[in-house]
């Protein structure tokens, strides 16, 4: 009986340290973006050659919505052994938009609590399936428990600088939701053009919708700007009536994308006052470009347009702007000092708070909630107002701390009119640098925030300011793939995050992307040098990288261009001395782009303290306070 025993611990033992052996299955190589919560391959594979049958409890057109981001891959045939099953269970997560999506030899099922979370089960299956080919025969069998990490995710586009078609607008939002984006900020009014049907008010797209330049450029380089009519000669503009913006609020909310309209105010006005000028302060036009918040006509001006705005957008938050609104005409108007000693406000500020709060208290009376740029924490904020934070994230943390909600777009990370590459080889931009990476890298909560803290911020948003983006084109090549990488931004937790995998991922989205008709920016083919300084060892540490994957950098220090043998890059190295390296990408051997020379040098002052006389400019900073000092040349 020992022996027996004995024997049976021995085996056991033995099957126990196979078993630890058994690694699971690597999901690097899976091309799912946003990278899903949790995903476990379980070997083997689901043959979908002769077609999968179809079941669910969902209403026909929802259905037939549904199938059709797979048709493309499947055939949907109801004699099928292998279904796809598409199930709605209210209690399935406190998440709604977490959705399961698991396929076993039985077939696929997507599993959710509502609509939302089954059309992300369903994007996720479709990226599965459109990276093999059109003629895919099989999907892996795989578990993927799934659910973003912020509840806003967003992106804005600025169509008065210029107005862009609604059918290309569309296009944008069938991307959006195939990478899991659900809010699509419409910013729809500012100085260049007003772009909304206002029944009440018919002048503001019968002129102030059109203007006598096509480009933001040449028009914002006049003086005075002017405003024309519809359909004369020389008119540029155009502008959204209310049943196009009608369809599209009903197109996004099949794609589980909320519509958020933007009407701005006090400032970035000078549209309406042009044909409106009695809500100036001046009563003229052409004169200002903030409301008079002393003129009580001002606001039933705001409330009318808000009104119809409400009717045509069921969106939760309507967003009134509150931005970058100078103060001096309000310093010099009569209305505006009055209203100030007669609701015992002390200074400017509080006067635009007063608007604000006054605004709010309209929206909240008719069941919205207001959101406007941090500048509407100048002054006080309204009660229940939400921040959208672009001046850093300190307009994100002060909200937040004061206990109201915020969603973070900094400039820094989220403003997508930034150059992606080297000025010479792109398109006008408005300056800045925002490559891909720098993109990724963005964590949308501040490390000095407690958990409650962190709670109350909502998500994070794309802008593209279109003053510098005449095109759709232009538009295309700002905004992909750089919104796909905010869309892991906003829907991953840092941990499941990996710069190198997500490169290799978006650098085989891009050519089905373009290849579905999106003019997406391949990304550059230059290398990236960035470098830090080792006090201790009285070096340079040169850092070389590239956004094409997968790729090589091949590099020389004697001034030559590198070629397929020349020096491989590994991982960072020292300069020591002075040195001039070269370097370039190679793919499949190949030298692609143009060599990338940088000169370094360790000089006597690297690291050393440095006073300037003259301050550094805040807003072009050049290479900072420390370029003189950082071993690097130009």
């Amino acid at each position: 009986m020992q022996k027996t025993l004995l024997l049976i611990i021995s085996v056991l033992f033995l099957f126990s340290c196979e078993t630890e052996k058994i690694e699971p299955l690597s999901t690097s190589h899976l091309n799912l973006t946003p990278h899903p919560q949790y995903v476990k391959l379980k070997g083997g594979e689901l043959d979908i050659s002769k077609g999968l049958s179809f079941k669910t409890s969902l209403t026909d057109s929802i259905s037939a919505d549904l199938k059709d981001y797979l048709n493309e891959w499947i055939t949907f045939d109801e004699l099928a052994n292998a279904k796809l099953e598409l199930i709605i269970d209210e209690g399935f997560s406190s998440n709604k938009e977490g959705y399961l999506l698991l396929v076993e030899n039985k077939g696929v099922t997507i599993k959710a609590g509502s609509f939302g979370g089954l059309f992300y089960g369903v994007q996720t299956l479709s990226q599965l399936l459109e990276f093999d080919s059109q003629d895919a025969t099989a999907l892996p069998y795989i578990e993927i428990e799934d659910q973003p990490r912020f509840a806003y995710r967003g992106f804005m586009l600025d169509v008065s600088r210029h107005f862009f078609p609604l059918d290309f607008v569309k296009k944008q939002i069938d991307l959006m939701a195939h990478y899991k984006l659900n809010t699509f900020h419409w910013h729809l009014t500012d100085g260049p053009g007003w772009r909304l049907e206002i029944k009440q008010y018919p002048e503001l797209t019968n002129i102030a919708a059109w203007r006598t330049h096509e480009t933001w450029k040449e028009w914002w380089a006049t003086s005075p700007r002017k405003y024309v009519k519809e359909g004369s000669e020389g008119a540029h503009g155009g502008y959204y009536t209310q049943d196009e913006a009608r369809e599209l609020v009903q197109y996004a909310a099949k794609k589980n994308i909320t519509v958020i309209p933007e009407i701005e105010m006090p400032g970035h006005s000078e549209e309406v006052l042009a044909v409106y000028p009695q809500l100036s302060c001046t009563g003229k036009p052409y004169t200002s470009s903030e409301f008079c918040i002393g003129n009580d006509e001002t606001f039933s001006f705001l409330e009318n347009v808000l009104s119809e705005v409400i009717d045509i957008f069921p969106s939760e938050y309507i967003h009134i702007g509150g931005d970058e609104a100078s103060r001096e005409h309000w310093k010099e108007c009569p209305k505006c000092q009055a209203r100030m000693k007669a609701e015992g406000l002390e200074d400017e500020n509080e006067l635009q708070s007063y608007l604000i709060k006054r605004i709010e208290k309209y929206l909240n009376s008719q069941g919205r909630r207001l959101l406007g740029w941090d500048e509407i924490l100048e002054g006080g904020l309204a009660p229940d107002a939400t921040v959208m934070s672009w001046r850093g994230k300190e307009g994100g943390i002060k909200a937040v701390k004061n206990g109201h909600q915020a969603i973070m777009t900094p400039g820094e990370f989220c403003y997508f009119d930034s150059y992606q590459a080297n000025p010479d080889t792109e398109p006008e931009a408005i300056g800045g640098f925002l490559p891909l990476e720098k993109v990724y890298s963005y964590n949308p909560v501040p490390d000095t925030l407690t958990a409650s803290e962190a709670s109350r911020i909502l998500g994070v948003q794309a802008n593209l300011w279109a003053e510098y983006v005449p095109t759709t084109d232009h538009v295309e090549h700002m905004v992909w793939p750089r919104l796909i990488a905010l869309s892991e931004v906003a829907w991953t937790k840092p941990e499941k995050k990996n710069w190198d995998n997500f490169k290799v991922r978006a650098n085989k989205a891009i050519p089905v992307i373009r290849k579905k008709g999106y003019n997406a920016f391949t990304l550059s083919d230059e290398v990236a040098f960035s470098h830090d300084m080792n006090a201790e060892k009285k070096a340079i540490i040169v850092d070389l990288s590239t956004e094409k994957a997968p790729a090589e950098i091949r590099y020389t220090t004697d001034n030559s261009n590198p070629t397929a043998g020349s020096y491989l890059y590994k991982e960072p190295f020292e300069v020591t001395d002075s040195s001039q390296i070269t370097a370039q990408i190679f793919v499949d051997g190949q030298a692609i782009g143009q060599p990338i020379t940088r000169r370094f040098d360790y000089h006597h002052a690297i690291g050393k303290g440095i006073a300037y006389n003259i301050p550094i400019n805040p807003y072009y900073p050049a290479g900072g306070e420390d370029a003189l000092i950082d071993g690097r040349n130009g």
